[in-house]
């Protein structure tokens, strides 16, 4: 069991909601909530049922029959389980509960009734379908989970150098060239294995990159035969895959023609919608005016999306081949591809970003005199003030952009970052940190999550 930060959310929700309110663990298939749920019964309580609605029998099925008479089926899922409940120090997990709608519905007066605590685990939670005919209960604490972030992944593989950088980060001093380009390696390790638990396991075992990759795969077709069960027309998926492409050839906002081949239709935004609620993807929209109320001023239909997983962005985009070979990994590794992967750390950085459940914004603007664009890639708020920040690929010191936008909207800016390869440093109000920081800076930002 890897360590998450969702295990210290549960435990504050067990600490201050139950039992008044059931735990949600919201997220995109293979994120691992299945596997933090019971880990966390496991060792915060006397005894607890698990329920796989994703694999689970007839018999055990028609025990839900009666859920309206609680005496009933409180005694016939222990009977069947052979699992006793004590009052006030048992919990019952409802994994992939999605697939029961009114199982959902019935929380309501589990919760109500008081004798035990619940945990419920889904993806695909909001899709219309999952959702028809049902009241959703208002009694759930929803906690979403996310893949690994970067702090979780150096964990996971037993690295002790990120409490160090820490304390390199409140200094505000250099790390070194040596020391920074083997830091920016063990981020560039992150980018490839990516935060889903059964690619950070197998690297750990000492797969190569090859395996690693195949189990990547495994999980984005997946997605893709989820995308077809939720709209048979395939096109959940090629919007999906056409993210990685998008974003290679730097357009200000995502196309949803450009992925399924065929003019926009309200079906479209219907599917739109399936899959950012999917959580597979995260949208990242244009703020129109940015001030200290972003979500106020964003443009709905301009946008862009990342992946939730940047391993999985990182398989995607040389998909077109029947695998990732060794040499693509170890040249990604050593910073020696040739083509501007700017994109791909883009992507990296909106999964840390919104791992912190913090929504993206980024912002575009016309150039005077010009056909051309600013943009800055992504902002975020801080208290009365909002910090502009750019991702580079290189050490490029070249900030046109951001330089203009605080030119534009400096009495909203409070600090402005520069996030690459390059060592901390600085040019005037402009802050260069290592991509590797970038959590430091989130948790100064907005706090620890």
């Amino acid at each position: 069991m890897f360590k998450r930060k969702v295990y210290d959310k549960l435990k504050n929700w067990k600490d201050n909601y139950a039992p008044k309110y059931a735990a949600l663990l919201e997220g995109a298939r293979r994120v691992g909530k299945s596997t933090v749920a019971e880990e966390f019964a496991r060792n915060n309580y006397k005894s607890y049922i698990k329920v796989d609605f994703a694999n689970i029998t007839n018999e055990l099925l028609k025990v839900f029959d009666d859920i309206a008479n609680l005496e009933v089926f409180f005694l016939r899922l222990q009977a069947f389980t052979d699992i006793t409940l004590y009052q006030g120090e048992s919990v019952i997990i409802f994994d992939e509960i999605q697939l029961q709608p009114k199982v959902r519905q019935a929380i309501k007066y589990l919760v109500a009734d008081g004798r035990y605590d619940y945990i419920e685990t889904g993806s695909l939670i909001s899709i219309k379908k999952n959702v028809e005919n049902i009241v959703i209960p208002s009694e759930e604490h929803r906690i979403l989970v996310y893949p690994m972030d970067y702090e979780e992944f150096m964990w996971a593989i037993g690295n002790d150098t990120y409490d160090r950088l820490r304390e390199f980060y409140k200094l505000g001093i250099e790390v070194g060239n040596g020391v920074n380009r083997k830091l920016m390696r063990d981020f560039r390790i992150y980018m490839a294995v990516g935060g889903m638990p059964q690619a950070v396991d197998s690297y750990i075992n000492g797969d190569n990159f090859s395996m690693i990759d195949r189990i990547k795969r495994d999980i984005i077709n997946l997605y893709i035969d989820d995308f077809k069960k939720i709209d048979s027309s395939g096109l959940i998926g090629k919007m999906y895959e056409s993210i990685p492409s998008q974003l290679a050839t730097n357009k200000k906002k995502y196309m949803i023609s450009q992925a399924t081949g065929k003019r926009k239709t309200n079906k479209d935004k219907q599917r739109l919608s399936d899959l950012i609620d999917s959580k597979t993807v995260l949208p990242c929209y244009n703020t129109q005016n940015p001030n200290v109320a972003l979500s106020q001023t964003k443009d709905e239909d301009t946008y862009k999306l990342y992946l939730s997983d940047i391993g999985l962005f990182t398989t995607m985009i040389f998909k077109a081949s029947a695998r990732t070979s060794e040499n693509i990994y170890s040249k990604l590794l050593s910073d020696k591809l040739p083509a501007d992967l700017g994109y791909l750390y883009e992507n990296a950085v909106a999964q840390i970003i919104a791992a912190t459940n913090t929504d993206l914004y980024y912002h575009t603007w016309k150039k005077d005199d010009s056909t051309h664009s600013y943009e800055v890639d992504f902002i975020v708020q801080k208290d009365t003030k909002i910090v502009p920040m750019e991702i580079k690929s290189s050490a490029s010191k070249k900030h046109e952009s951001i330089d203009n936008f605080y030119k534009k909207y400096s009495k909203h800016v409070g600090e402005m970052y520069l996030f690459s390869q390059k060592d901390v440093g600085h040019d005037d109000e402009l802050k260069y940190k290592p991509l590797y920081m970038l959590p430091f800076v989130l948790e100064e930002l907005i706090g620890r999550h």
